[in-house]
């Protein structure tokens, strides 16, 4: 830039390790005397942060460009992320992009931004070959000032047929374990009541750290140590392969100060002719094994399962397999995905193509029966007191949180509640599908 401006406006879309990282970019810009505005505001840099694992990634990056652009036309804007990293070149072409960062260039983008000027045709493209892409960069998002994601993994080794991240985030790295700890701690000192883990495949926590190719350590360490740092009342575990969730990991979240009793493990499909062709690296009974060690050791926890709808070669008889695996499975909720082709991955090739209309159906019974689920363990829940963290936000004259075991709650809105623990009674399920809540003064002499 040929002055130096102060201003930077930030937008993520995607997962949770894109809310981490943005944060880190943004705290980058900050220290270096930029001043954070909303993202619809007047700044001299938009910087959006992109996901590829959305069906529309183009679509959803040209609509955050206009954003920025009727916000200031002469803005300078900057593309990062996954999706900046696999299709560089097209996203140089959108008007108004003025950079394009790939993995390794976008924890760098103070020495772009140094000489960068308003683009007048395409965009400035600064992306390397994703193989290069072997360091770590420690990253922590704060939100609402009530949860902090903190990134304690990235990459992937695994060759999933249907999937783009190894191609947008290159191989398996960790930090180190004194370095997230570090982190963990600099968050406790922000009085931030929540850490949220991500990373791209977290059970595979370990490899990478001090650029080598072995586990100097295994996520049971991580948690282990995790679980010591004074200061911070929760800490949950995002997303973790079933193959990776080791029983002693789930005894010790079992026996956690501070871990909750919420789990959120990938299954995808509940065929092992199709996991297989998935190339996951589990079959149906080791999935199963996991979900009843949980109930096992805490017959309270929530247990949440991703899933994909429409896979190449998922017939009539397969996709009820799915439906009936989760239907007889004691989880709390799906989160349900429909099967969209992808380049360069194996699955585009595949025979046994499902009709669009037909995935989306079979999306929708899944979420018919994730609602059904969710409901179900709601109702276990309610009569008991159990401790609430309450979000900022007001709704309506309503304000919302959730229990350890991720159950959402709601009460007429209390400033003096907002990043506050309180141990309520759970009373009833609301007909927006929260449940609300009673206090009384033996809750909190119980609990003192």
């Amino acid at each position: 830039m040929s002055t130096f401006h102060r201003t930077a406006a930030f937008h993520t879309l995607g997962c949770k390790l894109n809310f981490a990282e943005t944060s880190t970019i943004a705290r980058q810009l900050t220290d270096a005397g930029y001043d954070k505005v909303s993202f619809d505001e007047k700044a001299n840099v938009y910087v959006i942060n992109t996901c590829s694992v959305t069906e529309n990634a183009d679509r959803e990056c040209k609509l955050h460009v206009k954003r920025a652009m009727k916000a200031n036309p002469e803005g300078l804007v900057v593309i990062v992320g996954c999706y900046a990293q696999l299709k560089p070149e097209e996203i140089s072409q959108i008007e108004g992009v003025d950079l394009v960062l790939g993995a390794k260039e976008k924890f760098n983008i103070l020495s772009y931004l140094d000489d960068l000027e308003k683009s007048e045709n395409e965009g400035v493209v600064h992306s390397c070959e994703i193989e290069e892409t072997d360091f770590f960069i420690g990253s922590y998002s704060i939100g609402d000032r009530t949860r902090a994601f903190l990134k304690v993994q990235d990459g992937c080794d695994y060759k999933c047929t249907y999937c783009t991240i190894p191609l947008a985030r290159g191989i398996s790295r960790s930090d180190t374990i004194e370095n997230v700890l570090r982190n963990a701690t600099e968050i406790a000192a922000k009085d931030i009541k929540e850490i949220v883990l991500t990373g791209v495949n977290i059970g595979d926590y370990g490899k990478g750290e001090f650029g080598n190719k072995k586990h100097e350590h295994t996520f049971l360490d991580l948690i282990s140590e995790l679980d010591k740092v004074e200061g911070i009342e929760r800490i949950r575990i995002s997303s973790i392969e079933p193959n990776l969730l080791k029983d002693e990991s789930i005894e010790l979240v079992s026996k956690s100060k501070s871990f909750v009793p919420h789990f959120h493990i990938p299954l995808q499909s509940g065929s092992d002719d199709l996991l297989k062709k998935m190339k996951r690296r589990y079959l149906t009974k080791l999935y199963h094994d996991r979900v009843n060690k949980i109930r096992e050791v805490m017959p309270h926890a929530a247990i949440g399962v991703d899933v994909i709808v429409g896979f190449p070669g998922e017939t009539e008889e397969r996709f009820m397999e799915t439906y009936n695996f989760l239907n007889e499975l004691p989880i709390t909720y799906l989160h349900v995905f429909t099967y969209s082709e992808r380049e360069n991955t194996e699955a585009a090739a595949m025979e046994g193509v499902v009709p669009v209309a037909e995935r989306k159906k079979r999306n929708k019974m899944l979420r018919i029966l994730s609602e059904k689920k969710k409901m179900a363990f709601y109702q276990t829940q309610l009569g008991k007191t159990l401790p609430v963290l309450w979000e900022h936000e007001n709704k309506d004259g309503k304000m919302f949180g959730f229990t350890e075991n991720y159950v959402r709650v709601q009460k007429d809105f209390d400033p003096a509640s907002i990043n506050q623990i309180e141990f309520l009674n759970l009373e009833k399920i609301l007909s927006d599908g929260t449940v609300s809540v009673q206090s009384s003064y033996q809750n909190f002499l119980a609990k003192a």
